[in-house]
């Protein structure tokens, strides 16, 4: 499949939060953006049925901070499928902690390669060309989020270099980190497979390997 040129992205927000799926009853924010959430903000600038992101490395341009907050959450989901009964919001409320990241900022590198969707008219060439347009612009299909959708963030083309701070010099073990979610099958009827990857912290970079690799 036809690749494209890296593309490098700015991103931040005064709050993110990116949720460590083994902590189920408090939100925990990982430390630092995950590979799919950074696919989510590009999807969000710039997505076609023909092409698919594929995240190489995020850095890491501002200290990690944490901050704590009590946010109202339901306890439930309103079901899909069959007959759609009354959904009270005010009954399932519920008040839970949530440990995230403040004031982040964040360069992504990425690249995408065109799927089998793509027609005989379509190239990388063209998407390319739409892309920068569109980020130069400031334009989205919608509003790009970190980890959850009230943490809006803001996005502009990256600068040519940047510092890391002093404080992500050398190596960090990140841990176990979602790398992104697998479909098996492409009817949907197979579950949904999360994949992960050792996750290294080196002068503010985190590399990421290639889904299904």
């Amino acid at each position: 499949m036809s690749r494209s040129p890296t593309f490098r992205v700015r991103v931040g927000g005064p709050w993110a939060c990116f949720t460590r799926p083994e902590l189920r009853a408090e939100r925990v924010s990982y430390e630092v953006m995950t590979p799919s959430a950074a696919r989510g903000i590009l999807e969000a600038i710039f997505w076609k049925p023909a092409i698919r992101w594929h995240v190489e490395r995020i850095h890491v341009l501002a200290p990690i901070r944490f901050g704590a907050v009590k946010r109202n959450e339901v306890s439930e989901k309103l079901k899909v499928g069959g007959a759609v009964g009354a959904f009270f919001a005010d009954e399932k409320r519920e008040q839970r902690n949530t440990l995230l990241l403040r004031d982040v900022d964040y360069v992504i590198e990425a690249h995408f390669r065109l799927t089998q969707a793509a027609g005989p008219g379509e190239n990388s060439k063209k998407f390319e060309e739409m892309f920068l347009r569109r980020l130069e612009r400031g334009q989205c299909f919608h509003t790009p989020y970190l980890g959850c959708r009230e943490f809006a963030a803001t996005f502009e083309p990256a600068p040519p270099s940047w510092p890391c701070p002093d404080e992500l010099r050398g190596t960090r073990d990140l841990g176990l980190v979602l790398l992104d979610l697998e479909f098996t099958d492409p009817d949907g009827r197979a579950p949904v497979v999360p994949r992960f990857f050792a996750a290294q912290l080196v002068d503010g970079r985190m590399d990421v390997p290639e889904v299904g690799a």
